[in-house]
């Protein structure tokens, strides 16, 4: 039985772990669960699964979640230190990184310094940090299990094949909302019709990331560091289907290729249970459900974000942590009405050419780059209004 540290479990793969948990009763107890804000959600997951410890990172929630889970014999904590050190627990096998954003990054390098399993939902991690991120997993022997869809399909297509026969890695992308929208059209979308993403059931971080396609330009960053493979190897296809997760190249010209129905549980559950795979009561996808599936070049000048990640892998260094950190600070502008669509982008260059860069930043210059740039940010944002 693989025992787990969920971080995250209130959030969009968060739960749907848990379903996986609940399905496989046999192979999978819960050891750890946490969350940022969501305290009543958090109080029945852990009801239900009864772990051994319970963290949320609000320390006003505390005394509520220690009232509803104190008498049930589990231990409660709060804050953003208590998320990095509960990791370190004797007792968890695996840690389900599920938590948005930079949050994440610091819960992950304890949990690898410890030599936990990692299935990483958390592709900011790998983002701002990857070099160290990778060279932690490296020297502590330790499994980096991808669960973005597309990142388990480039997984699962290069078992049993050599790195060295990668010629390109291809990301798919449904495009979002608006892939058909025009320039005056873009000007005018609310946070609303962002969050309505056509094929996935996300968290509305991530949602609005699809949107403006920043979150394939993650992608790329974080299929750089997860494959060993330059930016030039990887290409971003836009597949408004969702069926084709991803794609491998190899130097013969074949290509291989992961497929399925836009469901996140199958790639959770691949993540969890490797290297074996479990049956499962998914639904299943039928080629004559989809008789077209259809492919196209992202439009880079309409969604610029793909290009900027593009251009910070490139340049390395502490340049992706510029562009999480102002990206973060913007998707929470506009969900709250005090930035428009296409002024993400421009906010997130501005920040790109003002913070300093470091071309080979150890950790705490990761976490001072992350401040700097909200502040930054959030200067940007009252010129800007």
């Amino acid at each position: 039985m693989k025992r787990l540290a969920i971080l995250g479990s209130t959030g969009s793969i968060g739960t749907q772990a848990l379903d996986v948990v609940e399905a496989n009763p046999l192979l999978f107890s819960v050891k750890v669960l946490t969350a940022h804000n969501n305290v009543q959600l958090l109080i029945r997951q852990a009801l239900k699964f009864k772990p051994k410890i319970v963290v949320v990172a609000n320390d006003e929630h505390y005394d509520e979640l220690s009232d509803a889970l104190g008498i049930e014999g589990i231990e409660v904590y709060s804050g953003a230190l208590a998320l990095q050190q509960v990791v370190l627990d004797d007792e968890i096998d695996m840690v389900v990184a599920a938590m948005v954003g930079y949050a994440g990054l610091l819960p992950v390098i304890n949990a690898i310094k410890s030599g936990k399993e990692i299935a990483l939902a958390n592709k900011e991690t790998l983002v701002v940090a990857g070099d160290i991120i990778t060279r932690l997993c490296a020297e502590n022997n330790v499994n980096l299990l991808p669960v973005d869809s597309e990142h388990s399909a480039i997984f699962q297509c290069l078992e049993g094949e050599q790195h060295q026969d990668i010629d390109k890695i291809i990301l798919t992308c449904s495009g979002g909302p608006f892939r058909k929208f025009t320039l005056k059209e873009l000007e005018k979308v609310t946070s609303k019709q962002a969050l309505a993403h056509p094929n996935w059931n996300m968290g509305a971080k991530i949602t609005i990331d699809s949107a403006t396609l920043m979150n394939k330009g993650f992608e790329v960053i974080e299929a750089k560091w997860l494959f060993d493979v330059s930016a030039s190897k990887i290409d971003v296809v836009v597949h408004p289907q969702s069926i084709v997760h991803s794609l491998v190249q190899f130097t013969d010209g074949s290509l291989k290729a992961q497929l399925g129905l836009p469901d996140m549980r199958l790639p959770i559950q691949y993540a969890m249970c490797y290297p074996g795979r479990v049956e499962n009561n998914f639904p299943r996808f039928n080629f004559t459900d989809y008789p077209e599936l259809t492919f196209h070049k992202p439009d880079t000048k309409k969604f610029r974000n793909l290009a900027l990640a593009y251009h910070a892998v490139e340049k390395g260094g502490n340049m992706a942590c510029i562009i999480n950190a102002a990206n973060e600070i913007a998707v929470d502008a506009f969900l709250n009405g005090r930035m428009q669509f296409l002024q993400m982008p421009v906010l997130i260059e501005q920040c790109m050419q003002q913070i300093a860069f470091i071309s080979q930043p150890e950790i705490n210059d990761y976490i001072e780059t992350d401040k700097e740039t909200r502040r930054k940010a959030l200067e940007i944002i009252k010129q800007m209004s």
